[in-house]
């Protein structure tokens, strides 16, 4: 599909994975992506990502081209907002295919042999909007809590790496983060990261989706999904994949974003509304 002399100023972020270490290596994938579009017939697109944008913004734009946006708020404060366009899979540990899971970290040191050792720790989570770090912990800990408040304390600081380095230094006792948050972490900040350990995995989930504005013409999101697949597959950007621990982008079907809504009314229905 070729899209002829289109034009698009839109705005570009990929902030799910994107410790400044990373710079580089999203750079590169934009770089890819960018070069498949552009031989797609679309002008006049953005030469450089938004490094600036938060995980959790206040809206997804109507003039965003492209970017990641964990799947739990897409179905909730950005609900209508984006088209999923595609899935990645990943290359890390706790990835299956085209999902991921939540790792509850500890520090090396602590005394936390399984999830039930948690009662009444110190919990830090990145968002309530989060689905690996509140909503997937939210489950798997309902499972244990009785319907009873279970953590000692709990905050919300809207940084997933800040809360690996809060584990490492003594700082919380217990974080739950994305398992491809913790990978990149682990590879970049070796030194903290060996200072932690994953004490338990929750349930699986999609992967966080590339996605577009909702308001996109049906062609664009077309054409979008040709490039993220082009990227995925052509031996031309091999080395730009393994910058970012993929291993292909993937057709995934939206309804599949809804267990991340069906885990939530689990934990409800054990008596377990909020990380707590």
């Amino acid at each position: 599909m070729g899209l002829p002399g289109l034009v698009h100023r839109g705005r570009v972020s990929l902030p799910m994975y994107n410790l400044p270490e990373m710079r580089s290596a999203n750079a590169a994938f934009w770089g890819a992506l960018r070069a498949e579009l552009t031989r797609r017939g679309l002008c006049d697109i953005p030469e450089a990502l938004d490094f600036e944008r938060r995980p959790v913004p206040a809206e997804i734009e109507p003039d965003t081209l492209i970017t990641q946006v964990c799947g739990y708020p897409l179905q909730t404060i950005y609900r209508r907002q984006a088209t999923i366009l595609a899935a990645p899979v990943y290359a890390a540990a706790h990835c299956s295919g085209a999902n991921h899971a939540g790792v509850f970290i500890v520090h090396r040191d602590a005394f936390h042999k399984q999830l039930t050792d948690l009662r009444g720790c110190r919990f830090a989570y990145n968002s309530r909007h989060s689905n690996s770090g509140m909503n997937l912990p939210r489950r798997s800990l309902a499972s244990v809590a009785n319907g009873k408040p279970f953590l000692g304390s709990v905050t919300e600081t809207h940084s997933q790496p800040g809360n690996i380095e809060r584990v490492a230094r003594g700082d919380a006792d217990a974080t739950c983060v994305d398992c491809v948050t913790y990978a990149f972490f682990c590879r970049y900040r070796p030194d903290l990261g060996s200072s932690t350990r994953v004490l338990a995995v929750t349930p699986p989930s999609p992967s966080i989706p590339y996605v577009t504005s909702s308001s996109a013409p049906e062609d664009l999101k077309e054409c979008l999904r040709e490039a993220l697949f082009a990227v995925a597959r052509s031996d031309q950007w091999a080395n730009v994949r393994a910058g970012l621990m993929l291993r292909d982008i993937v057709p995934i079907d939206p309804p599949s974003y809804k267990i991340q809504l069906a885990y939530e009314q689990e934990a409800k229905d054990l008596g377990y509304p909020d990380l707590a």
